[in-house]
């Protein structure tokens, strides 16, 4: 699995200033304190004070200051003690409340940012936790074409000269919408989740033998083209001749393909003169819907197929 780049405080700071409001106040020192983990866990990389995640970015609100300046002295100085060792890559004091003297002179001490944002504390800690999500996504960039078919990310891939590009032009003209065409930018962005964006250089563009470069925004209009979408199926295409002595005609497993470490449905669609792979891709898709719904057809074709047997 790809790793993921590095996040330093600094660069959170800077990302986010204008957004957050954001004020430097101490810890000046530690601008390259780093953000582990990925996008799976940026919701365990932010969020309220909490001694017993040490090693992620605390938040103060309101309860957690009125908290600590009700803790008794000797409680308090333990609990700055106890904060400052488990060294958080920053500070975050919400609601532009006041900030105990002890915690910033502790975060002068051991180097640890601290910002201050006049927003309340838990609308802070969920822009954090998008942003980081975005950030520490693990990507890859995949040849193929992505489209919106009927609501559902589908890679088209396969080799050269299959017509790719000349299919996703028909699903286009079949009221489908492109994402990217060539190079498609894909990111885990969570658990379970990997979104497929196209770069810039690149965006509402399609090529096609014979015609160049397509923009499909101005020919189609704004509903013809997507900014991002869910990756769900993979759509591999390939000449039919190649798979004919190695392709079951009914499957027994569905097959996946492994992106970004989570697998992705996978469909095999062999191309020859006359089959119409347009209406064979919609179907797929709509088969894929179905199944994410839990409905089966080939389980329940298998069942039947048992039920007649039996009463034999």
């Amino acid at each position: 699995m790809p790793p993921t780049t590095p996040l330093t405080i600094q660069q959170l700071f800077d990302d986010n200033r204008e957004a957050l409001e954001l004020g430097w106040f101490a810890g000046f020192s530690g601008s390259e304190r780093l953000i582990s983990g990925d996008a799976a866990s940026a919701a365990d990389q932010v969020g309220h004070l909490n001694l017993i995640h040490p090693g992620r970015i605390q938040v103060f609100g309101h309860q957690e200051i009125e908290y600590y300046k009700n803790l008794r002295v000797q409680s308090r100085d333990y609990q700055t003690h106890e904060l400052m060792a488990g060294e958080p890559p920053a500070l975050i004091i919400a609601q532009g409340l006041e900030t105990p003297i002890d915690i910033m002179a502790g975060c002068d001490e051991k180097n640890i940012p601290l910002f201050s944002t006049p927003l309340p504390a838990a609308q802070v800690i969920d822009y954090l936790r998008v942003y980081l999500s975005k950030k520490l996504a693990q990507h890859i960039t995949m040849h193929g074409v992505f489209m919106d078919v009927l609501g559902v990310g589908v890679l088209i891939t396969g080799e050269s000269g299959l017509g790719k590009s000349e299919l996703g032009l028909e699903l286009i003209s079949r009221s489908h919408g492109l994402v990217a065409d060539d190079a498609v930018e894909f990111s885990r962005i969570a658990p379970n989740m990997i979104e497929g964006r196209c770069p810039k250089l690149l965006q509402n563009l399609l090529e096609v033998r014979g015609l160049g470069l397509l923009n499909i925004k101005t020919i189609f209009g704004e509903t013809a083209v997507r900014r991002k979408m869910r990756l769900k199926l993979i759509v591999h295409l390939v000449r039919r001749g190649v798979l004919e002595d190695h392709m079951d005609r009914l499957p027994f497993e569905s097959q996946t393909e492994d992106v970004l470490g989570l697998p992705v449905r996978k469909v095999i669609v062999p191309v020859a003169a006359g089959r119409n792979i347009a209406v064979l891709l919609e179907a797929a898709v709509r088969n894929t819907i179905l199944q994410l719904r839990g409905i089966d057809t080939l389980e329940q074709f298998m069942e039947r197929q048992r039920k007649a047997m039996s009463e034999d």
